[in-house]
């Protein structure tokens, strides 16, 4: 019987797949294209979760989720950072914790491979189409519908787990007093992103109706995008994109 690798392993292994794609995406010129993807797909969170983002409840869970996760940012600090605590990680912390943690370096590498699949069809497209067009014929290309379920998957479960780990005091506040030893030690982008964590869904309460939503929303962009005609599914993607310029 193969033994289930360890959390450490687990997250190294996804980081060094991040890590690959960036190399890749540099040697093959394919930067801008991934930046252009992300930039389109962060419009769109922000046109579909508008509502949330002026929400007193909901709005720091949505930034974390937008900024955080899904952010148009180069991760690569994070990353590193990320790596080189990860048996630290398992050995410090309770396995929950861990288990959330390659959580998070699984939704990141799974959003990098999607993407940068994306980029290659994107670039290779009439650049004089409409962006609305070509992330349409590029996220059909790229197909991966197993993927993204598990997306969807992923966050429902790291969203769970960050709600119920919030409420142990003891562990936000040793989070709380590794700022310094953490700032000391070179980790202070990370120790940002976990604390980020922690505080937008220690505000957030019971998480159940927030990811729900979410996750129905983001099953309805799917089966647009992937099921609806292309025309129509283009239109729906410029209708909601202009839903952020509207409202700048």
């Amino acid at each position: 019987m193969t033994q289930k690798p360890s959390a450490a392993d687990q997250i190294r292994t996804h980081l060094e797949r991040v890590s690959h794609l960036r190399k890749e995406a540099r040697t093959a010129g394919l930067d801008r294209a991934v930046h252009e993807v992300k930039q389109l797909q962060a419009q769109r969170f922000r046109a579909t979760y508008a509502d949330f983002l002026t929400h007193p409840v909901y709005a720091p869970a949505t930034r974390f989720f937008l900024e955080e996760l899904y952010g148009v940012h180069d991760f690569a600090q994070r990353d590193a950072q990320f790596a080189r605590i990860a048996g630290a990680i398992e050995r410090l912390f309770p396995q929950a914790v861990a288990q959330l943690a390659v959580d998070l370096a699984e939704i990141h590498a799974l959003t990098e491979v999607l993407d940068h699949q994306m980029a290659k069809s994107w670039m290779a497209q009439d650049t004089s189409l409409l962006p609305v067009v070509r992330y349409t014929r590029a996220w059909r290309q790229t197909g991966q519908a197993d993927a993204r379920g598990r997306q969807l998957a992923v966050v429902q479960h790291m969203g769970l787990e960050l709600e119920r780990l919030t409420r142990m005091k003891p562990l936000r506040l040793a989070l709380r007093m590794m700022r310094n030893p953490a700032r000391a030690a070179g980790l202070d982008v990370l120790q940002h992103f976990l604390e980020s964590g922690f505080d937008a869904f220690a505000s957030l309460g019971n998480a159940r109706a927030f990811l729900d939503t979410i996750s129905a929303r983001e099953a309805d962009w799917i089966s647009i995008l992937f099921e609806q005609p292309e025309s129509a599914a283009s239109s729906a993607l410029a209708a909601e994109l202009a839903k952020t310029t509207n409202a700048a």
